[in-house]
């Protein structure tokens, strides 16, 4: 089967199993995901098409997502065989999307699991990582920030993991996009800290003159 031909069966069967998310794990994601990793595949020699593949594919399965996360996996896995991936090909897909997850906190144990897991954590940071952290928070209820430091929210979010992300990359293509992207989340926090200080300042004087 041709390349195109297997790529576009990916993609619809992703599409189907995501279209409708409202957590930034949506179609959008995973596309940028995918191509980012052939990207990266491209420089790092490295078979664009299992990265693409595995791209595409990086979140089916995973236990936020899905209600019956081994269903998902087995309709992947045949979806793969069907489309004539060799058995070694479908296992390195697998070990690459096994190690992809920040929470799990596995080290890819091959090439290109280093290059998908690069790809979605730059998909992480920078302006679009700020878009999908606070469109994660508000779907699962969290507030944009808290005093609180065990209250979960956006905010404290960066600070738990998105800001330790740029060094974490494995490959020297993905440690390039990732620094513009920390710096640019740097200024974000930065400036999120200063009108948050001007808040304060003023409610104290409001205080002061009440």
């Amino acid at each position: 089967m041709e390349k195109d031909q297997r790529l576009k069966r990916i993609k619809n069967h992703v599409k189907k199993q995501f279209e409708y998310d409202t957590t930034g794990h949506d179609f959008d994601h995973m596309k940028r995901v995918a191509l980012w990793s052939r990207r990266i595949a491209g420089e790092e020699e490295i078979d664009p098409l299992l990265a693409e593949a595995a791209g595409w594919l990086h979140d089916i399965g995973d236990e936020k997502l899905f209600s019956n996360p081994d269903k998902a996996v087995e309709d992947r896995d045949r979806l793969l065989h069907d489309l004539d991936f060799t058995h070694f090909q479908r296992s390195e897909i697998e070990k690459a999307i096994e190690t992809v997850s920040f929470r799990k906190g596995k080290k890819p144990t091959s090439e290109l699991g280093a290059v998908v897991q690069d790809a979605d954590r730059l998909d992480a940071i920078g302006a679009i990582g700020i878009a999908r952290a606070f469109t994660y928070g508000g779907a699962k209820g969290q507030s944009i920030d808290s005093e609180e430091k065990d209250t979960p929210s956006s905010i404290q979010h960066f600070h738990d993991k998105l800001v330790k992300l740029s060094g974490m990359m494995n490959t020297e293509s993905g440690r390039r996009e990732a620094m513009r992207r920390h710096r640019f989340m740097e200024m974000y926090l930065y400036e999120f800290n200063r009108e948050k200080q001007i808040d304060r300042d003023i409610h104290l004087e409001e205080g002061h003159n009440g």
